[in-house]
């Protein structure tokens, strides 16, 4: 006979009742494409084509599931930026570009999620304070380059801001600008944030950095 899987057998995350990451995912895809009230329970199940029952494997109720989403976010493009900004850089000029470069690549930071985040905090108190507290966090790793390359810190703070809010501007504006064009502003750019220009081979780090990521 046939064994009945129980709770602790591996099977649950899987198959009939899709998974926790299949859930996130799409209630991801949903906030992105269609805004905070299309990511309830019927709709992406049927989206998923699974049971509204196999959604309470893996979250207690929505409120839990908006909360694992916040969690995502965070992770991924609060987590990406600030790895970026602790990177090695020889140069102030390279540490710029390697945060430059999760900009533009969308497996690191998730612009439009960072897009859907925002336009949610318009109508939650508590999801406007979370994305402050990422703000701030993502400002004080991009000032630490800044510092640890010798500026004053009130010149530090002002580049930092420079920096970041440039690039919350491509993406509050959506500007639509082909990458290939966005890339021969980049060294401009890099001037603007640091005083310096990046050296060619800096420059060509970081375009073959990228080419690497796209075609992981």
């Amino acid at each position: 006979m046939a064994k009945r899987k129980t709770d602790g057998d591996d099977g649950k995350d899987s198959g009939w009742r899709g998974s926790r990451e299949v859930w996130l995912d799409a209630a991801q895809e949903a906030i992105i494409n269609s805004g905070l009230e299309a990511v309830k329970i019927q709709p992406l199940a049927a989206r998923l084509n699974l049971s509204r029952t196999s959604f309470y494997w893996f979250f207690k109720d929505r409120a839990a599931l908006l909360d694992a989403l916040l969690d995502r976010w965070d992770a991924q493009n609060t987590g990406s930026l600030v790895s970026a900004a602790e990177a090695y850089a020889e140069t102030v000029t390279e540490a710029v570009l390697n945060v430059t470069a999760i900009f533009l690549d969308a497996g690191q930071f998730a612009s439009k999620f960072d897009l859907a985040v925002r336009g949610w905090a318009h109508q939650s108190d508590a999801v406007a304070a979370r994305v402050n507290t990422a703000d701030t966090a993502r400002l004080e790793a991009i000032r630490a380059i800044f510092d640890r390359f010798g500026y004053d810190p009130s010149e530090a703070d002002v580049r930092a801001r420079t920096v970041y809010l440039v690039q919350i501007g491509y993406i509050s504006m959506q500007v639509d600008e082909p990458t290939s064009v966005r890339l021969t502003r980049i060294p401009a750019y890099i001037k603007t944030f640091t005083g310096w220009l990046p050296s060619e081979s800096e420059m060509r780090r970081f375009q073959a950095q990228l080419e690497v990521r796209s075609d992981a």
